[in-house]
């Protein structure tokens, strides 16, 4: 890792916890994480990207880390997330970046793409693809097709259960979830066939140790990140579904028309789960150029850094950086 910097800022009713590398004139590449994740899950990113010049900003989301993490799950939905990153760069002075986002944080960097076409140049998505605004909210449409079969996210929508049972022993909740979606996985964390009422993490095995991409070091970084705001913040998030939807509807039928990036892993489940999503987005982001790399589940910046880093450059500098005359 670069050095980083490390600071606080007070916007939007809230404190937002950022990190920062590379030369402070660089051009401005935002990283957004996603669940259950923190800034350190960009490592190797930032380490890459602060050293080809750009200045790079990984901010911990609302509800994770050292941001606030209000208890109201109404807080959590999706243009609020979208405004922490905007009064950010308003506070910063940034009039131009690159918006790149994984697992959640896609979303906001999709979303952020339609809010903010002029400062939000180009955008970038791992694992989560776009597909415009839906016809009705999706956790409508999950209640309808699994009924009395469990889900993760219909279980998620139980105000305090998902996230005391993710609290009662945070290394095995990490460890379970990054070995369940991860390219080696052998049973997602996704897809389980049990009753409704079931619990998520019981029946799921404990490989004891954390996958071998993520170092001892860095497992402690996630551990201590939410040893100190637990989970009720980042399960907020999955609570908001229906507003999100009626909050977006004056983005219904909109394109994102800056050169756009899409990763995905080929052992991601994510990628099953929204294939028909990710065919159609050619449909709503025209200028989208997508990317499988092989052998890779969900934590995709993460299990296969180089690949990643060498497609989030490449894409940089030919849509992004500006070309020095010579």
């Amino acid at each position: 890792m670069p050095l980083t910097q490390h600071q606080i800022l007070d916007l939007n009713g809230i404190q937002l916890s950022l990190y920062s590398a590379g030369p402070e004139l660089g051009p401005v590449v935002w990283l957004l994480h996603g669940f259950p994740e923190c800034w350190y899950s960009w490592r190797h990113q930032i380490k890459a990207l602060s050293e080809a010049g750009y200045r790079v900003f990984a901010p911990e989301m609302r509800g994770y880390g050292a941001s606030s993490a209000p208890k109201d799950p109404a807080k959590y939905d999706l243009i609020s997330l979208c405004s922490d990153i905007q009064a950010a760069m308003d506070l910063l002075g940034h009039t131009r970046v690159a918006m790149i986002g994984h697992d959640w944080g896609a979303p906001v960097a999709w979303h952020l793409a339609l809010l903010e076409p002029q400062r939000v140049q180009v955008v970038g998505a791992l694992s989560v693809p776009f597909g415009g605004r839906p016809k009705k909210p999706a956790i409508g449409m999950m209640r309808e097709l699994y009924q009395d079969r469990f889900h993760y996210m219909l279980y998620f929508q139980k105000p305090g259960l998902a996230e005391a049972e993710m609290a009662e022993n945070i290394p095995r909740t990490l460890r379970v979830m990054m070995h369940g979606m991860s390219g080696t996985a052998g049973a997602s964390t996704l897809v389980q066939d049990k009753p409704a009422d079931a619990r998520w993490l019981d029946d799921r095995v404990d490989p004891g140790v954390p996958p071998d991409w993520c170092s001892a070091q860095a497992f402690q970084v996630y551990v201590d990140t939410f040893e100190r705001s637990g989970f009720h913040g980042p399960v907020n998030w999955y609570r908001n579904f229906e507003r999100n939807w009626e909050n977006t509807e004056p983005l219904a039928g909109k394109q994102i028309d800056q050169p756009a990036l899409f990763i995905i892993g080929d052992a991601d489940p994510v990628g099953e789960l929204e294939s028909y999503t990710i065919k159609k987005m050619p449909n709503v982001v025209p200028r989208v150029e997508q990317h499988v790399i092989r052998d890779c589940g969900h934590w995709i910046q993460c299990e296969k850094p180089e690949p990643v880093n060498q497609l989030l450059l490449e894409f940089l500098a030919r849509e992004f950086t500006p070309k020095v005359a010579p």
